[in-house]
């Protein structure tokens, strides 16, 4: 409760209760700089204390941001205090966040090895794939902070950035949200903005365009986080969908079902990562260095063979590997077969030789789709 002493000095005795602490407008004009919880004190202004939670590149220029943001243009601090809770590792290079925190001689906990969190007033966390627990977000005046990239409630979940190039979206975007227990990326929003997705842009580079932007938008709800915080709404239950994790699984090529479009949304999306893959002569073949689609050659398909999913032509004035697949060509410069081959390798270790054994078929050698054995449960009579 409030209570009201000599002249303008005012003190916040804080009482359990559920959800998270509010720092009301009015309130704040009265509370210069902090307030009281159990003995620490509580600020209503900056400069703040963080405890920041991440692992990846995505997350490493966020902590950078902030790191290098600790003072505000009229001098007056932003961040007091800021510390790094990241996965434990034995080398330190594997983790972007870890080493640039070690470089930077920021205090690094190791997940989940956590004391008591209360000295912090909000936590941020970025690409760090755990659930926290309520007790822990409990800790945190603010509560937890997460900067999400995409326009929630769209793409929720581990990979919402390979999700908006696989899928075409024109339009990307950043979500700073307050984090809840128990599910990811449902909590209320504090800001959210646009941003359109360049033509023909990777994964890499999308993702370096949104953490700049997020790590900004970040710097600006932290100067009035009480504000942002009195002022959150919920997110839509319309338009939801969910970024699972990419897996080598998303990375076969269905020759029949996917357009030249899709595979090209593809590559760009998870190449750099998982390579795309098919079958040929039941062994898996990796495709890389995908050729724009404004650059495939113009080859006309003699037999209506030819055009059949799947069906392998090597063009050799351009040295590239077409293969057909739903709707027209698409091309790959290199493959790898047991071995990195370029396309001139593969026809001449592969393709020239099975047309020389299988006359009856010359100039048709398709790649076969991977079907995905299913397990079958048989019930007993």
């Amino acid at each position: 409760m409030w209570n009201a002493r000599a002249g303008r000095a005012w003190t916040w005795t804080w009482t359990a209760a559920p959800g998270f602490p509010r720092v009301r407008w009015a309130v704040k004009r009265l509370l210069s700089v902090s307030s009281s919880v159990d003995g620490l004190r509580i600020r209503a202004a900056p400069p703040w204390r963080i405890l920041f939670f991440g692992t990846d590149a995505f997350a490493q220029r966020t902590l950078q941001k902030l790191h290098g943001c600790r003072s505000l243009d009229d001098g007056k601090l932003l961040i007091e205090q800021l510390e790094v809770v990241t996965l434990p590792t034995t080398k330190s290079d594997k983790l972007p966040v870890r080493k640039y925190a070690k470089l930077n001689q920021i205090s690094i906990h190791n997940w989940p090895c956590l004391t008591e969190c209360n000295q912090f007033d909000v936590g941020i966390i970025v690409s760090f794939g755990a659930l926290l627990s309520d007790a822990l977000i409990q800790q945190f005046p603010y509560g937890i902070l997460n900067l999400h990239p995409s326009l929630l409630p769209r793409w929720r979940g581990p990979a919402p950035i390979f999700h908006t190039l696989i899928h075409g979206d024109r339009m990307a975007g950043v979500t700073i949200m307050q984090i809840r227990p128990k599910r990811f990326d449902v909590g209320p929003i504090l800001m959210q903005q646009e941003c359109p997705v360049p033509p023909r842009c990777t994964s890499d580079e999308l993702g370096v365009i949104l953490a700049e932007k997020g790590a900004e938008m970040l710097l600006s709800v932290l100067k009035s986080l009480p504000e942002h915080i009195e002022n959150k709404w919920e997110q839509s239950k319309d338009g939801i969908t969910f970024a699972p994790k990419i897996t080598v699984a998303d990375s076969w090529v269905n020759w029949e079902e996917q357009t030249v479009e899709e595979l090209d949304r593809l590559n760009r999306a998870i190449g750099s990562r998982v390579l795309l893959r098919t079958l040929w002569m039941g062994k898996t073949v990796k495709l890389m260095d995908l050729v724009d689609v404004e650059e495939i050659p113009d080859f006309q398909a003699a037999t209506q063979e030819q055009l059949i999913p799947g069906t392998a032509h090597f063009h050799k004035e351009s040295n590239i590997l077409l293969i057909r697949c739903k709707n027209g060509w698409t091309g790959f410069k290199r493959v790898v077969l047991k071995k990195l081959l370029s396309a001139a390798d593969f026809y001449n270790g592969y393709l020239h030789p099975y047309y020389q054994r299988s006359p009856a078929h010359q100039n048709v050698a398709r790649f076969q789709t991977y079907i995905r054995k299913t397990r079958i449960n048989k019930m007993s009579k």
